[in-house]
C-alpha cells in the first residue's frame, strides 16, 4: 500500500517533488483581507484589483438568499 500522508510526502527524498502551492494550503501569505458586514465577514483575496467585483458578487449573493428565505405574498 502506497503511503499518501503528508508525513511521508515531506520527508527529506520527496520535499522537492511537491509543488509550494499545496504546502501553502491555507496560509494567508500575498493574500489581501476584505471587510464586508461592517466587520462581521471577512474575505482573503489573492489580487487586490477585484476588491469591488468581490464586494459586488458578496452582495448580489446575500441579496438572493435573503429574498428567497422571505416570505412570500399569498395570491
Amino acid at each position: 500500500m502506497k503511503k499518501s500522508t503528508l508525513e511521508y510526502r515531506m520527508m527529506e527524498h520527496n520535499r522537492l517533488k511537491i509543488p509550494n502551492s499545496k504546502l501553502l494550503t491555507g496560509s494567508l501569505i500575498g493574500k489581501y483581507p476584505i471587510i464586508l458586514d461592517g466587520g462581521r465577514t471577512t474575505i482573503f483575496i489573492s489580487d487586490m484589483s477585484k476588491e469591488s467585483e468581490t464586494r459586488e458578487k458578496y452582495q448580489l449573493r446575500k441579496d438572493n438568499r435573503l429574498f428567497f428565505f422571505s416570505k412570500k405574498p399569498k395570491a
